[in-house]
């Protein structure tokens, strides 16, 4: 079937008449089967990349399991959001959801449904979200990733801590799907790197360990290698062995490869400080005195469900400074002052130095504190696992030292405090165990200002034992046994309060040995450091008899069988703790019995150790400790003070800012936006700059009508047509897009040869009208046209041709019903990229 157009003026004048051939299917055709099956197998590929692209993300996110501690907190924030992100993505195939119905969605998953999710407790019947679901879900979307540094896993889900796993789950499977559904396999590529990023930030956010970082990485890997090569046809039957085979090899290389390496994963909360400093809080040990004169008999603490004879824990301290012993910074020694805000549960399994894991019994506790317990140290006892209190606000304020297994409330404690811990407690090795135990040397702070007569009674006191366990508990009996008890009180013996250097010295070498568990805990510590043992010293409650002794007696049974015990300031104690290889750290009690009280008819004068014989120190020297020295001083005010401060708020703004800056959910759609414009800009510049002059004009033509498209006004027809209904709908000159029109026909069927002079002024006059069609529109819809992909994967121009005749440019609303589509064309991209078999328009 020939035709000719024959309209006046037209480039039809010319000797080169065009020949459209149309190409219908003849009576009984497969043609429908066909396109059934095309869009069967179409369907089939969507949902292969959705659930590939949903796998590989949630997999990446898997590194965030140890963080929420159990498999369910993490499927609740992950699957969702997962979910969520891909069918946001799928939404993009569909015109009328493109953009901007697109990031509604995603605004509604991520500040209403996230919350949801994470904060169930705001919400009403933990479905219908309220005000402050979607207050505290937006504050969380920022806040929780810092939460999840701050504190140490498992953090729960108890504070909107989701928020992080929400966040990143939904946007990287949105992004990723985005590509993956692009139909141009090239477009995909970048699913790939999404994907990676994710898998990155999740390790970055999770922990040292991670969750089987190598299986994760190796699989996900293979499969996004396996799922590219798909969608780029470059799986071959006839060479699917050899991939199976190089795939193996370099699956069996990357993960012993990863195995090999020698060292632990870096994550942020490595490098995080923790904004609670030890120099903020005066000794614990220098106020022991104080319950006992102040609150002797009255009831400070009540616990119950603890096993009878069991201390609980106030305060560790190891870094002795000449005056006090007081907490240490984490520069100065490994965990000791690591206080650090942890979530519902606590990871502590103590392991010895072979990796053994101690032997240990659960337990469940409840704590009240009365009246005179009034300061920041929260009394718990062995290992806890998890502290609840019943209050959000409470648990903002609560601190946990995995290392010493000691708490503190930064809010302060307040008569009628009830909280419950679930804990281990340790089981400690018999009197044998303890002397054929060796030291397990650490990195702790030197002792400073150290008086001789603690280097001579070490000395003395340990009679020459080689084993560390057997001269932990020879200091411990020496002092037992030479020394003497007195508050210093009214009415007692007297005996000054401290435990500096002075106060030792004067316990040591004076010329009578007495005082209470705050001298003899720091003497023997101080002792133990110089024969090399690791020591520090412990205040708590201890559930003490008549003598001082720690008694099961103290401890009574209710008759459903649950334990209960008071405690009063007369049981508030101080010991000592030695690490012991293969049992953690050992408690020893140096305090002689409360009973053994001096008078003056006794001699009291200690052992002179200048009369021992002088034995040899044993040989357990902590090769760490001499190149440890602590720089910070006792005092807390002043410039140690205000330095401290504004570090950590420098540090803190630093952290916040960068949070806010690159983890903001608006930085995604700036980056969308501005990848849009700058993809149309690159696009525009190669049709305008590359191909022949003719072709160029054709291009030009092309994005007018791709802009009409975008518009929401696609035009169809010849360009005769097509330069009518620009006019009419845009309020344009017929006369210049008619004459824009009959350019671009010539240029593309006459035959004749174009100079690049022309190419340019039709460029020109295109530049021209494209303003003209923007300027016409409304702002918000220039704004959604400037931004609209709509055309650069499909043609945007719906040409048809007649089975008997071309369109009649006189009767441009009555097309011919017998009238076909032509073959679908290729999207705007192949064809500017593709530029030497690009087709010109109808």
């Amino acid at each position: 079937m020939t035709a000719r157009t024959t309209v006046p003026g037209s480039w039809a004048d010319s000797p080169n008449p065009t020949i459209l051939v149309s190409r219908t299917a003849a009576p009984g055709s497969r043609l429908p089967r066909r396109r059934a099956m095309a869009r069967l197998r179409s369907d089939q590929y969507i949902i292969i990349n959705a659930i590939v692209i949903m796998l590989a993300n949630l997999t990446a996110s898997l590194n965030l399991l140890g963080v929420y501690g159990t498999p369910a907190a993490w499927a609740a924030g992950a699957i969702p959001a997962a979910l969520i992100g891909i069918a946001c993505a799928l939404a993009g195939r569909s015109a009328l959801l493109r953009l901007w119905w697109q990031l509604l969605l995603l605004a509604i998953a991520q500040f209403v449904i996230g919350p949801v999710i994470a904060l169930p407790h705001t919400t009403i019947a933990r479905v219908i979200p309220t005000l402050d679901t979607i207050a505290q879900g937006a504050a969380a979307t920022i806040g929780a990733f810092k939460y999840i540094i701050a504190i140490e896993p498992a953090v729960g889900t108890g504070s909107g801590d989701l928020m992080a796993l929400w966040t990143i789950v939904l946007w990287a499977t949105f992004l990723s799907g985005v590509f993956a559904f692009s139909t141009n396999p090239l477009l995909s590529l970048p699913s790939l790197a999404i994907v990676l990023v994710n898998l990155a930030a999740c390790a970055a956010l999770g922990t040292s360990s991670g969750f089987h970082p190598v299986v994760i990485g190796v699989l996900i890997a293979l499969t996004m290698l396996i799922w590219m090569s798909w969608r780029m046809r470059l799986l071959e039957a006839n060479r699917l062995l050899a991939a199976v085979l190089i795939t193996a090899l370099a699956t069996i290389g990357a993960g012993g490869a990863a195995f090999a390496i020698d060292g632990q994963r870096q994550v942020l909360r490595d490098h995080y400080d923790p904004p609670l400093s030890p120099y903020d809080y005066t000794s614990p040990l220098s106020g022991l005195r104080s319950y006992v004169k102040d609150h002797k008999d009255d009831k400070l603490l009540t616990v119950t469900g603890l096993p009878a004879g069991t201390p609980v824990r106030l305060a560790v301290m190891d870094r002795f400074d000449g005056s006090v012993w007081n907490l240490s910074d984490s520069s100065a020694a490994f965990g000791s002052s690591d206080y650090r805000r942890v979530g519902d549960t606590i990871d502590g399994d103590r392991t010895d130095r072979s990796g053994s894991k101690l032997k240990s019994t659960p337990f469940t506790a409840t704590f009240t504190v009365h009246n005179g317990l009034g300061d920041v140290w929260l009394p718990t006892a062995g290992e806890a696992s998890s502290v609840s209190f019943g209050s959000s606000d409470l648990s903002q304020s609560f601190y946990y030292n995995a290392g010493t297994d000691s708490a503190l409330l930064s809010s302060g404690l307040d008569s009628g405090l009830t909280y419950v811990e679930h804990g281990r407690l340790t089981e400690q090795p018999n009197a044998q165990q303890i002397t054929d135990a060796d030291a397990a040397p650490i990195s702790q702070p030197k002792a400073q200002d150290v008086p001789d007569s603690v280097e001579s009674a070490a000395t003395s006191f340990a009679g020459g034992e080689t084993k560390g366990g057997a001269a932990a508990q020879k200091l411990a009996d020496k002092l037992k046994e030479n020394g003497w008890f007195s508050h210093g009180l009214q009415g007692d013996y007297p005996s000054l309060p401290g435990h500096g250097a002075y106060r030792i010295d004067l316990l040591l070498n004076g010329s009578a040995m007495v005082g209470d568990s705050e001298q003899y805990a720091s003497a023997m510590a101080l002792m133990a450091r110089d024969l090399g043992l690791p020591s520090r010293v412990v205040m708590g409650f201890l559930p003490k008899d008549s003598d001082g002794s720690i008694s099961d007696e103290r401890t009574t049974v209710r008759d459903d069988g649950t334990t209960s015990i008071d405690f009063t300031g007369n049981d508030i104690d101080a010991w000592v703790e030695i690490r012991l290889d293969g049992y953690g750290w050992v408690a020893f009690y140096p305090t002689p019995k409360e009973t053994k009280i001096p008078n003056d008819d006794q001699n009291l004068t200690p052992p002179n150790p200048q009369t021992l014989v002088r034995q040899p120190p044993v040989p357990l020297q902590d090769p760490l400790r001499e190149q440890n020295r602590t720089t910070s001083q006792t005092n807390i005010g002043g410039s140690d003070a205000n330095a401290n401060t504004t570090a950590f708020w420098r540090m803190f703004q630093l952290i916040a800012g960068r949070v806010a800056l690159y983890g903001s959910p608006l930085w995604i759609a700036l980056i969308i936006v501005g990848a849009i414009l700058l993809f149309k800009t690159i696009l525009l510049r190669r049709a305008r700059g590359r191909g022949s002059p003719g072709m160029r004009i054709a291009q030009g033509w092309r994005w007018l009508c791709m802009l009409a498209a975008q518009c929401g006004t696609p035009v169809s027809g010849t360009r005769r047509e097509q330069s009518r209904m620009l006019a009419d709908r845009f309020s344009l000159s017929a006369e210049t897009l008619d004459d824009l029109g009959r350019r671009a026909d010539r240029a593309t069927f006459s035959g004749e040869d174009t100079d690049e002079r022309t190419a340019a002024d039709y460029w020109t006059d295109v530049d021209r009208v494209r303003q003209a069609m923007l300027r016409s529109l409304p702002k918000r819809q220039a704004v959604i046209a400037r931004l609209s992909v709509r055309g650069l994967f499909t043609d945007p121009v719906d040409s048809i041709v007649h089975e008997d005749s071309p369109h009649k440019p006189d009767k441009p609303d009555k097309p011919d019903k017998t009238a076909k589509p032509n073959k679908p064309r290729k999207g705007f991209i192949h064809t500017v990229f593709h530029t030497h078999t690009m087709q010109g328009a109808s």
